[in-house]
């Protein structure tokens, strides 16, 4: 099939696609992308996905965007700005304060991105006659790579996308299309020699420039990873109870890209800067309340009360204990260790033994174990 008629049909999905909010749209062939099902086998053969069995599950179906529809012509790739209005990082110095990455301050992206992509999927279907699927980061689709063979931005040394005209900040939606469409031309790498977003992890997830490793990555460990934060991370993940910004706020190219103002997924207020001892008092109903609608929710109530109370530790504010001392009695176990962990950092050794020792006997293995980290080599008497 020849592509079809490309300067017109390409200015109709342009025009579309900037009335629907999308900032950029460019378009790849489905084997634009020889060298990713290699890489993918590689991350996943390490282990560096850690416990998210989907990759490996997927790998298949992920490699090969023909696998995964083998009557698909043509990928149409849409990203949207979601810039903050600074630097996230700088709330990194508010220990008072819980640090939420910039795309979870707002609606659930996966609803935004897949609503519009679905409105201009069924605009183009009917202008051409040709069937569309559309996907969100849900399926198993490599939108980074993707993205950088239709030229909307390359993946960085931090393994995200990053633009010349919106930095680090582009939330990515594709459409599959029976159309042949006229591919656009890749971005190239503009990196360079530099390694500013290797060097701002604070848990060193990068093993080299271009590879992560989700095991010590502070984004993989808060949303997740479900059982108890590795001790070696806690200190190091200070303030930020879900999500991990710093790679991506490093990059310089985030200064070249559009105004904040610019951006079509705008931060709720209540989320930029919340109070660590207002979410130390969710219950699961509050936490829902809270987050409905955001993709915070997705990762459910005991999860998150484990990252803050995480952050909670990190506070260096004893007046903490208070909201934390009942989370010592919380049905979940992952929020009784984290619980413990916290008062453990705000609380004299002599006050944590006499707490601790007067508490029922604990029956989870993890619990027992954040207990006896807690205390040090002393044995507990119950």
């Amino acid at each position: 099939m020849k592509p079809v008629s490309s300067d017109r049909l390409r200015t109709f999905l342009d025009t579309e696609a900037r009335k629907l909010g999308f900032d950029a749209i460019a378009v790849a062939s489905p084997d634009a992308i020889p060298l990713a099902p290699q890489r993918l086998h590689e991350f996943i053969a390490k282990g560096r996905h850690a416990t998210m069995e989907w990759m490996p599950e997927t790998q298949e179906r992920r490699s090969d965007p023909r696998i995964l529809w083998p009557e698909v012509r043509s990928v149409i790739m849409l990203g949207m700005n979601y810039g903050p209005e600074g630097d996230p990082t700088e709330l990194l110095a508010r220990k008072d304060r819980a640090n939420i990455s910039v795309y979870a301050r707002h609606r659930d992206y996966h609803d935004v991105i897949k609503g519009k992509l679905k409105e201009l999927a069924q605009k183009f279907a009917s202008r051409t006659g040709q069937d569309v699927k559309v996907f969100v980061d849900t399926a198993p689709v490599m939108e980074k790579p993707l993205a950088e063979a239709a030229g909307i931005g390359w993946q960085g040394k931090h393994t995200n996308l990053v633009s010349r005209e919106y930095g680090s900040w582009l939330l990515l939606g594709a459409i599959f299309t029976k159309a042949a469409l006229q591919a656009d031309s890749p971005e190239r790498d503009h990196c360079g020699s530099c390694r500013a977003c290797l060097d701002s992890c604070p848990t060193n997830a990068f093993p080299a420039p271009y590879q992560i490793d989700a095991r010590r990555c502070i984004s993989y460990l808060t949303i997740e990873h479900k059982g108890p934060i590795p001790h070696e991370f806690r200190h190091v993940m200070a303030n930020r109870i879900y999500g991990c910004d710093d790679c991506l706020a490093a990059c310089p190219w985030n200064k070249f890209a559009k105004l904040a103002s610019e951006a079509k997924l705008i931060a709720r207020e209540d989320l930029k800067e919340p109070r660590i001892a207002d979410l130390l008092l969710l219950d699961d109903q509050a936490f829902r309340t809270l987050f409905s609608g955001s993709p915070i929710k997705r990762i459910g109530r005991d999860r998150f009360v484990r990252n803050v109370l995480i952050a909670a530790g990190n506070a260096q504010d004893p007046a903490l204990v208070e909201q934390i001392e009942p989370l010592l009695d919380d049905p979940a176990p992952t929020v009784r260790g984290a619980a413990i962990w916290a008062i453990a950092q705000l609380m004299d050794p002599c006050r944590l033994s006499q707490l601790l020792s007067k508490r029922p006997q604990e029956q989870d293995p993890d619990v027992q174990a954040e207990i006896t980290a807690a205390l040090g080599t002393r044995e507990m008497s119950h």
